[in-house]
């Protein structure tokens, strides 16, 4: 066998670098323990690409640039454990007739590779990858593996009722637990995350135990462990959350954190005694996500333009209406991002706080200890603000105080749980505040709910119903071509896949704040708003409709109180 050829001189060989580069990183790696290698990629001198192909040459193996989305056979998983693999940064692809092809990151890892080959009993066929894209196969593949729901359900025994441990694991995908119980519960949660459901919800009846995961803003049905189970499966969850086991008389509500597939996933938790059991609801936050921007949140490009303009006011409030769910918070977290820097103190109040903004203060409310919103509104004020977040004005004496605040110079952002921009300003007024005072300190008012957006995978041209398009009134869709999703793996047969923010925007300008003082309601409101240039609900949602990116049916379902 002849001397292996030196990377360097392959990576000059191949235009990558030049002499002169190899030198001088050369010189380095007597201070730096890296590879050659490593050093010139730090240092911006080649690519990743460059790198990979010079050490597969150097080692005569595979450079494999695309890895499949997951690794399908369980055999194959059961060879390693899930932290071996994060650790080695090795994944088994496929079994061949006496040998095993297996991709890694380092080529030099010769503990990972022996390991391998004694586990499996085969020679092993080494190819290479970058390390980012072996850690998303790995974490796709064992998070397949463990969200087999439906096939640990059947193995729940209501008397396994061994809640004894006090941790959990680091990655409930490297859990080794065997009681039944846990391992479904964990299967659950995964299985969760890994079809994006916002919530699951656990409902026990008289005969029978219903699993639902709210995807997309709809509930569907997942599983029905036995009813036996329920007991076990309710008392598992309320332990994870720090819930009392013992009390199923009252509400409770708690939360716990675990690590799925290397996301960190923040699970809150509420409990409901009904006529068959304890009911419980758990919200999935992923915290690994982080928060969106204004770019990120759906809106064209105008109203971003507009609404970056508004809210750098410098008093003033900006309030963000809708229902429960048609993500109100997630605009606010967008807007404070925005405007986060070291010359502004930000602080905010909210029930609960959803995600970490760095360098805001951020305020849960306690009712326990009457931290509401009003009296945490209060404290709020003394520590000299610029920018205040309410989480909802829920009552006159939030609304008062938030409005006596953009009046004595600072910028409020908050919501209400309105229909549309319009009903927000009535709903002040109806609450006592006096028109003058909404109308003075009220900047604008953007109104929003969330369609859901046609999976990209099982997108097919149709007609809608004729139901349908008389539905739309006057609206002009005669030329428009209609999509919709015909159903597919990616998206569950569902034929949508993930959410957009379809928005409205009122900016109170002195037309509205003369209507409003005049005590009109929210319909003439609305009505001069639309004539001055006022972009509806509908509207903006049948502008995706025409782009091809949802359904008609979906944007009148979520704005069919537009008349």
């Amino acid at each position: 066998m002849g001397q292996r050829q030196l990377i360097g001189e392959i990576l000059v060989q191949q235009g990558a670098v030049n002499a002169g580069q190899v030198e001088a990183a050369l010189c380095e790696q007597q201070q730096d323990e890296r590879r050659l290698g490593e050093l010139l990629l730090a240092e911006g001198a080649l690519t990743a690409v460059q790198m990979y192909t010079a050490l597969a040459q150097q080692l005569d193996v595979a450079y494999l640039r695309e890895l499949p989305d997951v690794v399908g056979d369980a055999a194959l998983l059961e060879l390693l454990p899930l932290g071996y693999a994060r650790q080695h940064q090795v994944m088994p692809l496929a079994r061949q007739e006496n040998s095993l092809l297996a991709v890694l990151a380092d080529p030099f890892d010769f503990d990972a590779v022996n390991d391998l080959r004694s586990v499996s009993g085969v020679d092993i066929e080494m190819a290479i990858a970058p390390a980012d894209d072996i850690m998303r196969l790995v974490n796709a593949s064992y998070e397949m593996q463990a969200g087999a729901t439906h096939e640990t359900a059947h193995d729940i025994d209501a008397g396994g009722d061994d809640f004894t441990h006090g941790l959990e694991p680091a990655d409930l995908l490297d859990s080794d637990d065997e009681a039944p119980v846990i391992r479904f519960v964990n299967s659950l949660i995964t299985r969760a995350c890994k079809e994006r459901a916002s919530d699951i919800h656990i409902e026990p009846f008289e005969n029978e135990l219903v699993v639902r995961y709210r995807i997309d803003g709809l509930l569907y049905e997942v599983v029905r462990p036995p009813f036996s189970a329920s007991a076990s499966i309710i008392s598992r969850l309320k332990i994870m959350a720090g819930l009392n086991i013992a009390e199923k008389r009252l509400p409770q509500d708690g939360r716990f954190r675990v690590r799925i597939a290397a996301r960190d996933i923040d699970v809150r938790v509420s409990s409901l005694p009904t006529a068959f059991g304890e009911r419980l609801v758990l919200r999935l936050l992923d915290k690994s996500s982080g928060v969106l921007s204004l770019s990120d949140i759906g809106m064209d490009e105008r109203m971003r333009a507009t609404v970056e303009r508004l809210i750098a006011s410098p008093h003033g409030v900006f309030l963000v209406t809708g229902p429960t769910g048609s993500g109100k918070t997630t605009t606010l977290y967008a807007a404070l991002s925005h405007l986060n820097d070291r010359e502004k103190n930000i602080i905010t109040i909210e029930d609960p706080i959803e995600y970490q903004l760095p360098g805001v203060g951020q305020i849960q409310v306690n009712s326990k200890i009457d931290l509401t919103f009003a009296n945490g509104l209060r404290s709020i004020l003394r520590q000299d603000p610029d920018i205040i977040m309410v989480g909802e004005i829920r009552d006159r004496e939030t609304a008062e105080i938030a409005i006596q605040s953009a009046l004595t110079g600072h910028m409020v952002f908050s919501t209400l749980h309105t229909n549309d921009a319009a009903g927000a300003l009535t709903r002040l007024v109806e609450m006592g505040i006096e028109p003058f005072l909404a109308s003075s300190s009220i900047v604008a008012i953007l109104a929003q709910r969330l369609v859901r957006t046609i999976c990209p995978h099982c997108r097919e041209e149709y007609r809608p119903a004729a139901a349908m398009l008389e539905e739309l009134g006057g609206a002009d869709m005669a030329s428009a071509l209609f999509y919709r999703g015909g159903g597919c793996d990616k998206c569950m047969n569902i034929g949508y896949c993930g959410r957009r923010g379809i928005y409205e925007l009122l900016v109170v300008d002195d037309e509205i704040r003369t209507r409003l003082m005049a005590n009109c309601d929210a319909a003439a409101i609305r009505a001069i708003a639309v004539q001055r240039g006022m972009v509806s609900l509908r509207e903006y949602g049948l502008q995706l409709v025409r782009a091809g990116e949802t359904t008609l049916e979906e944007v009148i379902r979520v704005t069919r109180q537009e008349r």
